[in-house]
């Protein structure tokens, strides 16, 4: 698991872009809030966490099994 990041994943930026261009303002990995949440739209309250192949495991995606030698 240490290869994987745990911020500014391709996932994770791919929501942001898509955030920014609908124009919501945002916040990123607030440690103060709990599970330090990936994106946080403080004036809807909403805190979005974004998990990507390895955590949901995808059919016939090459990084979501967990390879042992």
């Amino acid at each position: 698991m240490g290869r994987f990041r745990s911020k500014n994943t391709a996932p994770e930026i791919a929501v942001r872009r898509l955030l920014h261009q609908a124009g919501f303002r945002f916040r990123l990995h607030r440690r103060d809030l709990p599970g330090c949440p990936d994106i946080v739209l403080p004036r809807h309250r909403v805190a979005i966490f974004v998990h990507g192949c390895f955590w949901h495991q995808h059919g016939g995606c090459r990084v979501a099994r967990v390879r042992t030698h």
